[in-house]
């Protein structure tokens, strides 16, 4: 790939998190029985007229904002005209020539360099339905899914590479997520990818031939799909031959690339105004209440974890991986002067229980248990070796508080130097080379001698004056 330079758009298709559909009162619940969210509008019958969703439009203006776009106070909605099974209507309600939103970014970082991504536009638009082959032998249609309210989000060919693509959708993801906008559910089609990839002889500065890869829903398909197609335009290329724009799918079980059908163009599609609908006016008390609304986005969030609290940059990554995570720390962390502290724990202890689905979350216990039982270790009342059988309590009874689990089994750190100083002497003549090493200079193995000393102890003993115990023994000895 010296030769060639890989030139990357993508198009992303998110739903937007309504109950109802974009242009009538069906319901947009995943997972219903086929053709049961439906009615004459979104099946598109003659004389049923369609009626704007309020709150997509907000969701949609919320959307635009979160990546920087300029929002246009009037915009229209037109027809795409084309023929598939899974269209009723046989057109599709987008935006074209006059979208609500244009000119936006979205930073990445690829590698730990950062770049800066345009975005063309971002336009709302109807979802169709959803064909389904090898139904009883046949292909049949499921019309639930038509009429979803989508935000198309098209991004400017900057992308160079795979990888770049895979963190460019990783990013809008994220930022759709904690925007509130969209599940991020790509198993579900809730969050969709369609990729037009081309190369270029490298420094040329015109545009090779593109080839969109429609509807990859992962990741790590995405790279796969890319790094296929671009394998494929190559081999072409360097052939002698030339590339014929077209619609390819990716299939992950060979890993290659096929034909769909050719790539239409814009006029092939006939676009014309939405006669049913009048121009879609974006107010300044809309605009205002969204922005109002707008919540930090998870890069500024990890920005602000690692300037202002010193949470290390892979700590405050997956606490912001969702942002039930977010709360859950920033809500278990107040009052605490040792954020860190309380991140590693909920990244080690709390996150390993938890689960996801779209926009929720539940935890094995609440940020408030995390709370007082990160206070207990702090005060000296407990441990640390103790404070996980009392985190293992909660979890197995979460209507139990972390002191009630301390008062029934009767934990508490062990304060008496005379009890503890008859274990530290006992561990000091069980390992008399390390006592010899140690005292010869090589303080590393203060920390060995202490763990001993507390397992000794079964955790009990408070592990300040166990090495204090240890360091004036030590010495004496």
């Amino acid at each position: 790939m010296t030769d060639y330079e890989v030139v990357i758009g993508l198009e992303v298709h998110a739903q937007l998190l309504t109950k109802t559909k974009l242009f009538c009162g069906c319901s947009t619940n995943f997972g219903q029985r086929p053709n049961t969210n439906v009615c004459p509008v979104c099946l598109g019958l003659p004389g049923s007229l369609p009626v704007i969703n309020g709150q997509a439009v907000e969701m949609a203006v919320k959307t635009a904002l979160a990546l920087g776009c300029t929002i246009h106070e009037q915009s229209i909605f037109a027809r795409k005209n084309y023929f598939y099974p899974d269209l009723p209507k046989g057109y599709q309600i987008s935006q074209f020539e006059e979208p609500f939103s244009t000119q936006g970014h979205l930073d990445i970082e690829v590698d730990g360099k950062p770049k800066r991504v345009g975005i063309t536009r971002a336009h709302m638009e109807e979802d169709a339905g959803k064909n389904l082959h090898g139904v009883g032998g046949d292909s049949v249609v499921d019309l639930n899914r038509a009429g979803v309210p989508l935000v198309e989000i098209v991004g400017d060919p900057d992308l160079r590479s795979s990888a770049e693509a895979a963190a460019y959708l990783r990013a809008l993801r994220d930022l759709l997520v904690f925007t509130g906008v969209n599940d991020g559910n790509l198993e579900e089609g809730s969050f969709r990818c369609d990729a037009n990839v081309s190369i270029r002889p490298r420094g040329s500065e015109k545009l090779g031939t593109r080839c969109e890869l429609k509807n990859i829903n992962s990741f790590r398909f995405v790279q796969r799909a890319i790094d296929a197609e671009v394998a494929r335009q190559t081999i072409i290329v360097d052939g002698g031959g030339s590339i014929k724009q077209e619609t390819r799918s990716f299939d992950p079980d060979t890993g290659q690339t096929a034909t769909l059908r050719s790539k239409e163009d814009a006029h092939d599609y006939r676009y014309f105004p939405e006669p049913d609908l009048p121009p879609l006016v974006i107010d300044a008390k809309l605009l205002a209440k969204a922005k109002a609304e707008l919540p930090e986005s998870p890069a500024a969030l990890r920005a602000r974890w690692v300037s202002d609290l010193q949470l290390p940059l892979a700590t405050a990554v997956t606490l912001s991986a969702h942002p039930e995570y977010a709360r859950f720390f920033e809500t278990a962390r107040q009052g605490f002067k040792d954020a860190v502290k309380v991140a590693n724990f909920v990244v080690n202890d709390v996150l390993r229980g938890a689960k996801t689905h779209g926009l929720e979350a539940s935890f094995t216990v609440s940020a408030e248990h995390v709370r007082g039982l990160l206070s207990l270790i702090d005060s000296g009342q407990i441990s640390g070796k103790q404070a996980k059988e009392v985190f293992a309590a909660i979890e197995a009874d979460p209507t139990k508080s972390p002191a009630d689990v301390v008062k029934e089994k009767g934990l508490k750190v062990v304060s008496d130097s005379g009890a503890i100083e008859s274990a530290v002497k006992k561990v000091m003549a069980s390992f008399p080379s390390q006592v010899a090493q140690l005292k010869a200079g090589k303080q590393g193995l203060i920390g060995f001698l202490v763990g001993q000393v507390m397992k000794e102890t079964a955790g009990s003993a408070d592990p300040k004056l166990v090495n204090e115990l240890l360091n004036k023994l030590i010495a004496e000895s």
